[in-house]
């Protein structure tokens, strides 16, 4: 799959984006302290491109997803989103009537085609609901643009008067695909949409994906925690540890180059086409638990895990910082450290830094 050619301005800017839930106890619900989900990202979305979000369970990838369609409203930071025209709008103070067309162009894929589709309403009633909300169709006009949205998605028309239930795991989440693109949206989150199906049925959504990208030109934010599947549909990748961002880049540099020991602790998960073959990579295995982000260290987050920790870290929280073609991490040894990628075999520790 090809890179994109970044333009010169993002479709969305986010900047210092916080969103910290409440943690209360006792009779009176007093809050004794907060569990930083996202804690201080910023990065960009490019028009026409499709940005991975990666990292381990509860690292925060979801949450920030919802805030980008406003699901959750963030604590803190800026969504900057610059509308066709030209004009701009700070996503995190829209009201109700700026909101509802904000959500005409940001559209969800969410992640359990089970859960995400109402079980009392057909396929017509699910897929042409936003196109009567939005007063763009209805009647017969509704239906027969349901039934196109259908077969866009690889489904035949007359399931329209089906229910949920009738259909396969890959068969709603195509209908949720149809949803989401029913409005021709510019943006679309997809939370984990091929996780909950099996491998084979993952392939053909994601080369529905990269059509429809394609036929309506389209961009995706892709939260996933499968590195392959980010691989084959990414072109940038933002990986996500503790609510935080800690590398950013396209998705050949990340893979093959990564510049944060957590990143090269995932590519060394990658599964290898010949696992025996000789000079193969060495699994790079995290000792430690996942820090807990209602109690973050001090310093780098990463560093009770990172076997290349110095006393610099456990005190000073590096910035995200760039390291040359787009390319950011945020290490304070990413300019000295020898990390492997994806593909290649790993540096031994000692005298990995300067």
């Amino acid at each position: 799959m090809s890179q994109v050619t970044v333009p010169a301005r993002p479709l969305i800017e986010v900047r210092g984006l916080r969103m910290h839930f409440p943690i209360q106890k006792g009779f009176f619900k007093r809050t004794v302290g907060h569990v930083r989900a996202v804690d201080d990202v910023s990065f960009d979305v490019y028009e026409g491109e499709t940005l991975g979000l990666v990292g381990e369970s509860g690292c925060g990838k979801t949450t920030t997803g919802r805030m980008l369609t406003r699901i959750l409203k963030p604590s803190a930071g800026t969504i900057t989103y610059h509308e066709k025209d030209g004009s701009t709008a700070e996503v995190a103070r829209l009201e109700r009537s700026a909101l509802k067309r904000f959500r005409r162009d940001v559209r969800m894929i969410f992640q359990d085609p089970f859960s995400s589709l109402n079980p009392r309403l057909t396929v017509l009633e699910i897929v042409g609901q936003s196109l009567s909300a939005y007063n763009i169709a209805k009647g017969r006009a509704r239906e027969e643009m349901v039934a196109a949205l259908l077969e866009e998605v690889g489904l035949r028309p007359e399931y329209m008067r089906r229910y949920p239930h009738a259909f396969s795991g890959g068969e709603r989440q195509r209908i949720g695909i149809a949803r989401a693109i029913a409005l021709r949206p510019r943006l679309i989150i997809a939370d984990e949409a091929v996780s909950a199906l099996d491998v084979s049925v993952q392939a053909q959504t994601l080369n529905l994906m990269n059509s429809l990208k394609a036929k309506f030109n389209l961009t995706y934010v892709f939260v996933a925690h499968d590195l392959s599947v980010v691989e084959y549909i990414c072109d940038r990748v933002a990986v996500m540890y503790v609510g935080k961002i800690v590398e950013i880049g396209t998705r050949d540099e990340v893979f093959r180059r990564p510049r944060h020991p957590y990143t090269e602790a995932l590519m060394s998960a990658v599964p290898q086409p010949d696992p025996g073959a000789r000079g193969g990579r060495r699994r790079v295995r995290l000792t430690g638990e996942v820090a807990d982000p209602a109690n973050p260290p001090s310093g780098c987050y990463f560093h009770p895990r990172c076997r290349y920790a110095t006393d610099k870290c456990k005190a000073e929280a590096p910035p995200l910082r760039e390291t040359g073609n787009g390319h950011l991490a945020a290490c304070h040894y990413t300019d000295t450290l020898n990390l492997a990628g994806a593909f290649e075999a790993p540096a031994p520790i000692e005298g990995a830094l300067a």
